[in-house]
């Protein structure tokens, strides 16, 4: 067992406090999230050091474009989630359990750092599933990281309570958030939640209170957050919650799971999103899920240079100095 953190008794129950699922956990039973369990009164992080995937990957992949360009990630995740999107593209992760996946392997804190620093990365990112249930682990591997001088990334759906937020806040770099829609019913349809309003919490707060780097993903989904007034909303809120540098990254769906019957975004629609991304004040709304465009360089929005341009997820040139655009010096909010 690894107790995990941030719980307490609620009667004959085990409160956890770690996402806003507000899990009232029995004996015996787990979490909507799969992973965490009571135990004989105790709450066990079942996941604490169980990792399902790793690989070395661009940062860009994540994708992060505007955090340590070129640079690259020891990425890696666990099984269970705190959501259940009906077009996850990790489902086999993410609706796992971890006493029926016999291919978990066991990695200490320590070992990220060695698996990181043998291959030459400059960062550690935790991915592929949700990383916030994995909080017990994420914090510990994090701390050894920063204490290594790698950097460090939440690629998370942000479904994170303040205080979960909290205990990670000091050694977290980027939070990378997916946006999924912009109301409630949205995310009670496509996610399975009851609310938008703690994810826009959480990445305020990470870039406020623990000043984290933060880029927004919305994969745009044909008849479920395509209209305009959803991606007029999203913008806007970045905009003015997070700063007109913060990238929006507008991705391609594809068809999966509950979501198999529907079409793959039009690429008209992705541009939509780009068009009004740009009309609510952002300066750098990326295309995702589009290979060999250009719209993903980063182009400084004083003198129209190509600060970063990319091929996919390589770096080809980058033009920035001291996060300025180096022909102007506009800052673009590049660290």
């Amino acid at each position: 067992m690894h107790e995990a953190l941030l719980s307490e008794r609620d009667g004959d129950r085990i409160h956890c406090l770690v996402c806003p699922n507000d899990c009232r956990i029995a004996e015996g039973a787990r979490g909507i999230c799969g992973v965490r369990e009571n135990r004989g009164g105790v709450l066990d992080a079942m996941t604490y050091g169980l990792v399902s995937s790793v690989a070395v990957d661009p940062i860009e992949k994540k994708p992060v474009f505007h955090f340590r360009p070129g640079t690259s990630a020891l990425s890696l995740g666990s099984v269970g989630c705190s959501m259940r999107c009906g077009h996850c593209q990790n489902w086999q992760i993410s609706r796992a359990r971890p006493d029926e996946d016999a291919a978990l392997d066991r990695l200490a804190p320590g070992e990220v750092v060695a698996l990181a620093v043998e291959y030459r990365c400059q960062g550690v990112a935790f991915t592929y599933n949700e990383p916030v249930i994995w909080i017990e682990y994420v914090l510990d591997a994090a701390r050894a990281s920063k204490g290594a001088g790698l950097y460090t990334v939440m690629v998370t759906n942000g479904y994170i309570t303040a205080a979960g937020l909290d205990l990670i806040g000091p050694h977290i770099d980027i939070w990378r958030v997916d946006v999924k829609g912009y109301n409630d019913a949205t995310y009670r349809e496509l996610c399975k939640v009851r609310s938008l309003a703690p994810i826009l919490d959480a990445a305020e707060r990470a870039k406020v209170v623990w000043g984290m780097h933060v880029e927004v993903v919305t994969n745009v989904i044909p008849t479920v957050n395509d209209d305009a007034g959803t991606l007029r909303g999203i913008a806007r809120w970045i905009r003015t919650s997070l700063g007109e540098d913060t990238p929006w990254h507008v991705t391609r769906f594809f068809p999966y799971l509950e979501l198999a019957h529907l079409p793959p975004t039009p690429l008209e629609t992705i541009e939509k999103a780009r068009r009004i991304g740009t009309e609510e004040g952002l300066h750098f709304v990326f295309p995702g899920n589009v290979p060999g465009t250009a719209e993903e360089d980063t182009v400084c929005p004083m003198c129209g240079a190509a600060a970063i341009r990319r091929d996919g997820y390589r770096v080809i040139e980058n033009r920035v100095r001291d996060g300025a655009c180096a022909r102007c010096n506009t800052p673009l909010g590049i660290r």
